[in-house]
């Protein structure tokens, strides 16, 4: 071996002192658990609120609230790499996301009611499906699974919504009406002041209930959701 070599091998790259941080400010540091996160808004004290629709195994989600929402969230996991599948009987209201999402790749794709096929979700290529059928969401074809998760758009509560709200392992509602709060209060177990606030939310807010953890969000949309998706609005 030449000295040539010796020397290459031996080489080190700049020193420099150890990062360090004082004990007391330990508590200001965060990471964040994983990378594929979808950030769903702001909590009252400004924070990002994530969640992680990509695990490795059954995710469901349940939305009683408006299209705009369901759409933004569609939007943000189609950026995080996601294959977006958006199950719904009412493809015009989809199809300009569509087509703008994944800058002409065919990132979010739609499917009528009953129609979405196999999706071959993997780690390297995860899915979403999104279903928004109505207030009476036949049951799916296609189910959540390791690396696909599955958000179902209810506009408000019906017949289905307490066995979708209990089989459900994230519950995001917006604004609905008195008595729509109290039941949905009883099947969440949500306190007295959490479901007098339902019916008071403004646009864009959403109760996010996940078993005991609660967090209030505001979805914000950016320059670029503005201009596909317009304000954010409860109804539709």
């Amino acid at each position: 071996m030449s000295a040539a070599v010796k020397i290459a091998r031996g080489l080190r790259g700049p020193r420099h002192a150890g990062h360090t941080l004082a004990v007391d400010d330990l508590g200001a540091l965060s990471l964040p658990v994983g990378d594929d996160g979808v950030v769903i808004g702001d909590d009252a004290e400004g924070r990002p609120q994530l969640v992680g629709f990509h695990r490795s195994s059954p995710y469901d989600i349940l939305l009683i609230g408006g299209l705009w929402t369901a759409q933004v969230l569609a939007l943000r996991a189609a950026g995080t790499g996601a294959r977006v599948a958006v199950e719904t009987g009412r493809a015009q209201a989809w199809t300009l996301l569509a087509q703008a999402a994944g800058a002409g790749l065919e990132c979010v794709t739609l499917h009528d009611v009953g129609r979405v096929p196999p999706m071959g979700a993997t780690v390297g290529s995860p899915v979403v499906v999104v279903r928004d059928c109505g207030m009476r969401p036949p049951r799916g074809r296609v189910v959540s699974s390791p690396w696909q998760s599955v958000m179902t758009l209810l506009p408000y509560l019906s017949p289905v919504a307490p066995r979708l709200m209990r089989d459900a392992t994230l519950v995001g509602v917006q604004r609905i009406s008195p008595q729509e709060a109290e039941q949905t209060g009883r099947i969440l177990g949500l306190s007295r002041t959490e479901t007098e606030a339902l019916p008071t939310l403004a646009d864009g807010v959403t109760l996010w209930v996940a078993g005991r953890e609660r967090h209030w969000v505001m979805t914000s949309p950016t320059d670029a959701e503005t201009g596909l998706l317009g304000v954010a609005r409860r109804m539709d």
